[in-house]
């Protein structure tokens, strides 16, 4: 496997010249400059592809080249946003960029509740709070017909926590939940923006009416339109699970268990049509297991995420060690050398630590913390290798 990282251009305080010293082969970025929905130049992607040459790495994969919300609920805007995402995935295999993550999760990307919970040990990482996001869904969004969505008892417990929830804790619940996660990358909502909860509401109008099938309908429309595209050029597109993969705020999710993943490839049954698997995004549901998942998909994967979770009760989950949790890595690491070697692969959050705040301007993306992942993750690549033969 490839050892990638995710890089966050040339404003990222953790530098190329760092990275290469670290032994990362592959650079995971997108032009972050670039308004969501507008063209990709060839200009725009040699210019970025050929700084990354310079320090002897080479650009492994886009994470992302965003899709619009008007694409995912099918809006008047559709069609041109469509046709500007097929001229940038040419530009892209033109310049020899041939892997594409993206997600059709609508109007949000990952959830967490806390974004620096504390270890034991001093470090910290991302956690997802059942009962504070139920808190936020309920009390601050206030969205309509939000109390069929939990049980009895996670609204009794929503009901304890508004007698002792502070203001602070509910600002920070908002810019945890729809700034901080969403507005660092291109997102919908941006630090600085007035009234977030408002804008968010607006956005979540947006799907009324958008149901699972509607929102499945709308994802094989946007594939079959590219994928002549990605035939032409030779790009393989691949989409992220949701994260967490369930449903959340009465929004459709679909890519979440192994139904989902099976629907969406076989409904474009393209090989250049398939699946970012993220170990972290599908082990926080407990319905999944990641190695079985890897066993069924591992053909039509195109690029992995190995990060780990740790299932709590009441729905909780926490990103866990790389060597613990429902991820099951090593076993993945086995899977996919033998089924599908040479697959890019990035390690993923992990823990703060070491100063870790000081590194980086992302919410859960620490220096030391992933640095120590990928030696533990070269350590069971290194294993994976030794059973099978293959020389280091």
């Amino acid at each position: 496997m490839e050892k990638t990282w995710r890089w966050f251009g040339k404003k990222d305080k953790i530098t190329l010249d760092m990275l290469r010293q670290i032994g990362v082969e592959g650079i995971v970025t997108a032009l972050h400059d670039v308004p969501n929905g507008e063209i990709w130049t060839e200009e725009a992607i040699n210019d970025l592809k050929a700084y990354i040459e310079s320090y002897g790495l080479r650009w492994s994969v886009v994470e992302s080249l965003p899709v619009c919300e008007a694409i995912k609920y099918a809006g008047p805007e559709r069609e041109q946003l469509i046709e500007n995402y097929k001229i940038s995935l040419a530009n892209l295999g033109k310049c020899g960029v041939k892997t594409v993550c993206y997600n059709f999760m609508p109007v949000i990307d990952w959830i967490r509740t806390d974004l620096q919970h504390l270890w034991a040990d001093g470090t910290s990482s991302l956690y997802f709070d059942r009962v504070r996001f139920a808190y936020f869904d309920l009390r601050i969004l206030q969205r309509e017909g939000a109390e069929k969505d939990y049980s009895a008892e996670e609204l009794a417990k929503v009901a304890e926590l508004d007698k002792t929830i502070t203001e602070a804790e509910k600002e920070s619940l908002i810019d945890t939940i729809i700034v901080k996660t969403q507005g660092f990358v291109n997102g919908n909502i941006k630090e600085g923006d007035k009234n977030p909860v408002n804008i968010f509401k607006n956005l979540l109008a947006l799907y009324k009416g958008i149901d699972r099938d509607a929102l499945r309908e709308n994802m094989r429309y946007f594939l079959a339109a590219v994928m002549p595209v990605c035939e032409e050029y030779g790009v393989n597109m691949c989409v992220h699970p949701d994260d967490p993969p369930f449903q959340v705020l009465g929004l459709p999710r679909i890519v979440t268990n192994e139904e989902d993943i099976a629907w969406f490839l076989n409904a474009v049954d393209n090989p250049h049509n398939g699946l970012t698997f993220c170990a972290g995004s599908l082990s926080a549901g407990e319905h999944n297991d990641t190695r079985e998942l890897a066993r069924k998909f591992a053909s039509r994967t195109h690029f992995v995420h190995l990060r780990s979770t740790a299932a709590m009760p009441g729905g909780n989950f926490i990103e866990s060690s790389h060597l613990t949790g429902r991820g099951h890595l090593i076993d993945l690491i086995r899977i996919f050398e033998q089924e599908n070697p040479n697959l890019p692969m990035r390690v993923d959050h992990g823990r703060m630590m070491l100063g870790d705040e000081n590194k980086g301007y992302n919410p859960g993306y620490s220096f030391h913390g992933r640095m120590l992942a990928l030696a533990q993750v070269e350590g069971m690549m290194a294993v994976v290798r030794d059973e099978m033969g293959i020389e280091n």
